[in-house]
């Protein structure tokens, strides 16, 4: 699913567009528990119920594709009898209304699921009857030709208000607040099937975890059957593994500046798209050779891209580079820089040692002060910044704050 796809679907979750026939919900202690459930009616709830789950399925698929949210697509094995996908589809087929397939949907979220703390599974069934669209986008909602039956899951913590003090209009005090369970935005989810092309896919479902960074590799496996993708974090480990394995001792400042600059102008050059910049193996491989790495250097890169990321993993550009900062780093010093102005840092060797060199040709800043740099060597070919010197550079908010 893209952007607009996921967007399409955020937008039922609203009074007038609503298209959830039933809701269905488990909460769990932190023992693992069921303490209470609940199953009816979508629309028989009240008002300020309805506003308050719409918050919850909106932000189940909120987040950046390739992060927070995954497409996911089943093996095939398990679109067979006895498979996750076979067993979601059941589930979606009984319009959650058979008891016996949504405890065995409960009971496999709760073994799976390692939160050591309370929370609340809610399982929703909705139908979309999804509007035809004229040349310019316009949507017809008499010309609908396709039902897209789908289920979403959340997965939201329930944790324990602080305490403190509240004022009580019906005794006119200030008193102290009674603290209740509050269930709080999700943390895990998925909707199946996936809404491709502006059509049901039963083949794959769309993953959501609000940590990029753990995306419960169990909950991936064991209740979908999937094998766990690299997360935004690894995918920049790997890359940057990659780059150094890669080049070796001729890892240089200007050609890893050249791979990062290309890469930025690559997510620039498509940010209108709905699909996010997703790099292969070729792709990864042809993006380095346009950056002067040798064909010597490439001999051996599908090995090194199968050790560094997977034989069968794409990267995707927003994980492996930073669009709004460069970030230069010693053991000493921590520089920021915007990407657009980043040919400002410069690597020279000045009296045999190596000094990263900023030119100083507007105002500067020291700790949040402007000072002068009148007084200031003038021959900075003989003064040059050297790298153990300074002690923090960042310009990551405005120019303004660039000390050079």
């Amino acid at each position: 699913m893209n952007k607009k796809e996921i967007a399409e679907i955020k937008k039922q979750f609203t009074p007038d567009r609503c298209s959830i026939t039933r809701i269905c919900g488990c909460y769990v202690d932190g023992e693992k528990n069921k303490k209470t459930e609940l199953k009816e009616a979508f629309l028989s709830l009240s008002e300020e119920e309805t506003f308050k789950y719409f918050d919850i399925f909106r932000k189940t698929l909120t987040g950046t594709i390739g992060k927070n949210l995954i497409n996911m697509e089943f093996p095939l094995d398990q679109e067979t009898e006895g498979g996750t996908q076979n067993f979601l589809m059941k589930l979606r087929k009984s319009k959650l209304t058979d008891d016996t397939l949504t405890e065995a949907f409960y009971d496999r979220i709760i073994e799976n699921y390692d939160y050591g703390e309370n929370y609340y599974i809610i399982l929703i069934h909705a139908v979309y009857d999804i509007p035809g669209k004229s040349s310019d986008g316009a949507e017809m909602f008499d010309a609908s030709d396709e039902i897209y039956d789908h289920i979403l899951c959340s997965i939201c913590p329930v944790k324990l208000s602080k305490a403190g003090l509240h004022y009580n209009a019906e005794t006119n005090n200030i008193e102290d607040r009674i603290r209740d369970w509050l269930v709080e935005m999700p943390d895990w989810g998925f909707l199946f099937p996936q809404f491709n092309d502006r059509s049901t896919d039963i083949h794959g479902l769309l993953y959501y975890t609000k940590n990029a960074e753990n995306l419960r590799s169990t909950m991936m496996e064991e209740v979908f059957g999937c094998t766990t993708p690299l997360s935004a974090g690894t995918q920049r480990d790997s890359f940057n593994a990659l780059v150094e394995e890669t080049l070796g001792d001729d890892c240089a400042y200007d050609t890893v500046l050249e791979i990062h600059e290309k890469l930025n102008d690559l997510i620039e050059s498509q940010k209108d798209e709905p699909e996010p910049v997703v790099l292969t193996k070729s792709e990864v491989k042809r993006l380095f050779e346009e950056c002067g790495v040798e064909d010597e250097k490439l001999q051996n890169f599908d090995e090194q891209y199968e050790l560094a990321a997977g034989e069968k993993s794409a990267l995707v550009a927003s994980n492996i580079t930073n669009t709004r900062k460069f970030e230069i780093k010693t053991p000493d010093v921590v520089i920021h820089v915007a990407p657009d102005r980043a040919e400002l840092v410069e690597t020279r060797i000045i009296d045999g040692r190596k000094c990263l060199v900023i030119p100083m040709e507007s105002e500067i800043e020291l700790n949040g002060i402007r000072v002068s740099t009148l007084n200031s060597v003038e021959d900075t070919s003989a003064e040059p910044l050297p790298v153990n010197d300074i002690t923090d550079i960042d310009n990551s908010n405005t120019e303004e704050e660039i000390p050079f």
